[in-house]
C-alpha cells in the first residue's frame, strides 16, 4: 500500500474492511463522539463513511477559500512553504467531542493546524486518526497531549 490508499479505494471489500477497523477502534475507545471531521481531501473520503456507522455528523476542515459563510482559520508551514486551514465557525458547538480524520501523518503539519482549529472553537478533540503513519517523520510528537492512532506504520 505505501502511502497510497487509491488501491483501497478501488476495492469494495478492501474499503469496507478498512471501515470497520476504524468504527471497531473508535467504538472501544470513546463512549461518545460528537462529529467526525475530516481533513481537506482524502479525509473526506474516509470521514463520512465512518460517521456513518456510528451515527453521527461530519464536518469539514477545508484548505482556505473553499467553505462557504463565516470561518475559522489558521495559518502553519509547510515543507516548501505556508498553507491554511479553515472550518466554518458554527461547524462545532464548545465542548463537543471530535475525531480528527486524514489518510496519511506525515510532518503532522496539517494535522496540528486542524487541532488548533478544533481548540479556537473550543471543541474536545479526542484522537487523531488516520490510516498511514510514516514514522520517520516523527508527526505524532507534535500531536502530543492529543491521542493519535494509526492502522499502518512504515518507518
Amino acid at each position: 500500500l505505501g502511502s497510497d490508499i487509491s488501491p483501497l479505494l478501488k476495492d469494495p471489500a478492501a474499503f469496507r474492511a478498512l471501515i470497520d477497523l476504524l468504527e471497531d477502534h473508535l467504538r472501544a475507545s470513546f463512549p461518545k463522539i460528537d462529529f467526525i471531521a475530516g481533513l481537506d481531501s482524502r479525509g473526506f473520503l474516509i470521514g463520512p463513511p465512518l460517521a456513518q456507522r456510528l451515527g453521527v455528523g461530519f464536518v469539514l476542515i477545508r484548505k482556505k477559500g473553499k467553505l462557504p459563510g463565516p470561518t475559522e482559520s489558521v495559518s502553519y508551514t509547510l515543507e516548501y512553504g505556508k498553507a491554511e486551514l479553515e472550518i466554518q465557525s458554527d461547524a462545532v458547538d464548545p465542548g463537543q467531542k471530535v475525531v480528527i480524520v486524514d489518510d496519511l501523518l506525515a510532518t503532522g503539519g496539517t494535522m496540528c493546524a486542524a487541532c488548533e482549529l478544533m481548540k479556537r472553537l473550543k471543541a474536545e478533540v479526542l484522537e487523531c486518526l488516520v490510516i498511514i503513519e510514516l514514522k520517520l517523520l516523527k508527526g505524532s510528537e507534535k500531536l502530543k497531549p492529543i491521542p493519535f492512532y494509526s492502522l499502518l506504520q512504515y518507518d
